[in-house]
């Protein structure tokens, strides 16, 4: 009996032992016996206490929160060390007690306080109330932050994004959290936003594109060409940061919660007057505002823009391009060619203002007028000179010379040379003008047979005696007598019975104009004075001779 009694308080006193005794690696309760030296003295059971520096019971930036008496909870690492004393930790304690309640948190998703307290490679470390967190720069808030420091030391609420007991490691986010309020206020702005509102807002940031605006907690886009009706090159033309802008709501987008905005739907349109203030064919002053290789855009009133096809810019620079006949900036009468109200286009002609240089120039030179110019060029097929209101004028190979080929005298000419010609054609439908060289001294052929007409009799001087035939000369102007056609008789077709010098009388058989020849025979004219003979002094059936009859014709002669 005795012995049981004894087993029995044994193992009460073990019992009381396990209970009396903490076990090390674990969190226990203990009371704050002194402060003394910068560190409190704790009970911790079993007539156990352990010193703890004051700065363990302390927040960061924060004075120690403890006075003699209080309840903490500390942990033990080792029941006792070589001074007989249990060594304690509030900070292995509190890191325990944290990362319990941090779990619990990041299961439920729900937000935790901290404190940023220090800067490391690539962000910041957080406090969370005794676990230490990583918090990266690119998730300290919604665009980068350039000075942290008014951050340090604040509470305020964070995201616990991973957490990894074992390591240690814990990543939070601040940006999360002002990302998950700024929907909630995008959304309570948008809920209220309808689209056609004109709503206030303030400029927030410009782009090459348009500017955001600020409509109290949510952006809107405003497109540059939202702007306004008139072109607009930059934002900046128009707006600056910071400045107050009534604008249209043009569309919300429900899924992305974008907003776009727009200043020019709150103003007139001014294409709903353009017909009626720009008739077609009437002539207006504009400004240059764009030029591109395929013409020029010429504002006509703000929003109003209308294009000068390459085409209709100039009557004589047909290849140039657009920017070498006007400038950007620069006023300019256009007349109106066409309008299309659904396209919004206006067709502008800049030459139609002007007369058209052909036509002035006809009136000025009319065919046959002499003129004077520059040679600009030198084709293959003939000359071509610079006249008035830099036009040119062609004079033709065939328009050269009288004598010869126009191939063999282009080579004399040069450019720059000054050449007179004479006005043969205006082609003001093809923009053409002919010109001759040659005629600046009147047509020689012409003057010299003024008068004569084919079968004419003329006289001539011979010029020169050749095997085949005579040449001859009248009024300055050569033609060939060919053998076959010196004679009526074939005896007398020898070109040796004539001397040069000499004076002969032949009939004019061919005006050739345009080879510039005379076809002559004395053969023709010998048997036209038979002919003429015979009808006026016999018929051939009066049995009378040809001696007779010439014969009698040169008695009455004489």
């Amino acid at each position: 009996m005795a012995n049981t009694s004894m087993e029995e308080f044994e193992a009460l006193l073990n019992e009381s032992f396990e209970l009396e005794t903490p076990t090390e690696g674990h969190v226990v309760k203990g009371r704050v016996l002194a402060i003394e030296a910068g560190q409190a003295i704790i009970d911790v059971g079993y007539k156990m206490e352990g010193r703890v520096d004051l700065k363990e019971f302390a927040n960061p930036g924060e004075a120690p929160d403890i006075t003699v008496g209080d309840e903490v909870e500390v942990y033990l690492r080792q029941v006792e060390n070589a001074r007989g004393e249990a060594v304690i930790s509030r900070e292995m304690a509190r890191r325990e007690e944290a990362w319990d309640r941090l779990e619990k948190a990041y299961a439920e998703e729900k937000r935790v306080e901290g404190a940023i307290f220090n800067r490391v490679k690539g962000g910041f470390t957080v406090d969370l109330g005794g676990a230490v967190a990583f918090l990266p720069g690119s998730q300290v808030d919604v665009r980068p932050v350039r000075d942290a420091g008014p951050l340090m030391g604040l509470k305020q609420p964070f995201q616990i994004l991973k957490m990894d007991r074992r390591r240690g490691n814990i990543v939070v986010s601040r940006r999360a959290i002002l990302e998950e309020s700024r929907a909630e206020q995008r959304a309570e702005v948008i809920g209220k936003l309808s689209e056609g509102d004109a709503v206030e807002g303030v400029v927030k940031n410009i782009t090459e594109y348009g500017a955001f605006v600020d409509l109290g907690g949510v952006d809107g886009l405003l497109h540059v060409t939202d702007m306004a009706w008139r072109r607009v090159n930059h934002p900046s033309e128009i707006l600056s940061i910071g400045e107050t802008v009534k604008v249209q709501v043009i569309k919300i987008n429900k899924e992305t919660h974008r907003i776009s905005l727009g200043m020019k739907q709150l103003m007139a349109d001014p294409w709903d007057s353009v017909e009626a203030k720009y008739p077609l064919e009437s002539v207006h002053t504009g400004r240059v505002t764009n030029i591109t290789d395929y013409g020029a855009f010429v504002e006509l009133e703000p929003g109003v823009e209308g294009l000068v096809h390459v085409s209709e810019m100039s009557w004589t620079k047909k290849n140039v391009h657009p920017g070498k006949i006007v400038s950007t900036s620069q006023e300019v009468e256009v007349m109106v060619l066409e309008i299309d109200s659904a396209k919004r286009r206006v067709s502008l002609g800049l030459k139609q203002t002007m007369r058209n240089p052909w036509e002035v120039f006809e009136e000025r030179h009319p065919v046959g007028t002499q003129v004077e110019g520059e040679v600009k060029n030198i084709t293959e097929f003939g000359l071509f000179i610079g006249l008035d209101e830099e036009i040119d004028g062609m004079v033709h190979l065939s328009d050269l010379t009288w004598e010869g080929r126009g191939e063999d005298v282009i080579g004399n000419y040069r450019k720059g040379d000054v050449v007179q010609a004479v006005v043969t054609e205006v082609d003001t439908d093809k923009e053409r003008i002919s010109l001759s060289v040659k005629a600046l001294g009147g047509d020689p052929f012409a003057e010299a047979i003024d008068g004569v007409k084919r079968g004419a009799i003329i006289t001539v001087n011979v010029t020169a005696i050749e095997d085949g035939g005579i040449e001859v000369e009248y009024e300055g102007m050569k033609s060939f007598i060919r053998r076959s056609d010196l004679s009526r008789d074939r005896a007398e077709q020898r070109p040796e019975r004539f001397q040069v010098g000499d004076k002969v009388d032949v009939r004019v058989t061919n005006i050739d104009a345009r080879s510039r020849r005379l076809g002559l025979s004395i053969k023709a004219r010998e048997i036209a004075e038979e002919k003429e003979a015979v009808e006026q002094y016999g018929s051939s059936d009066s049995g009378a001779s040809l001696g007779d009859i010439l014969g009698a014709a040169l008695k009455g002669d004489n």
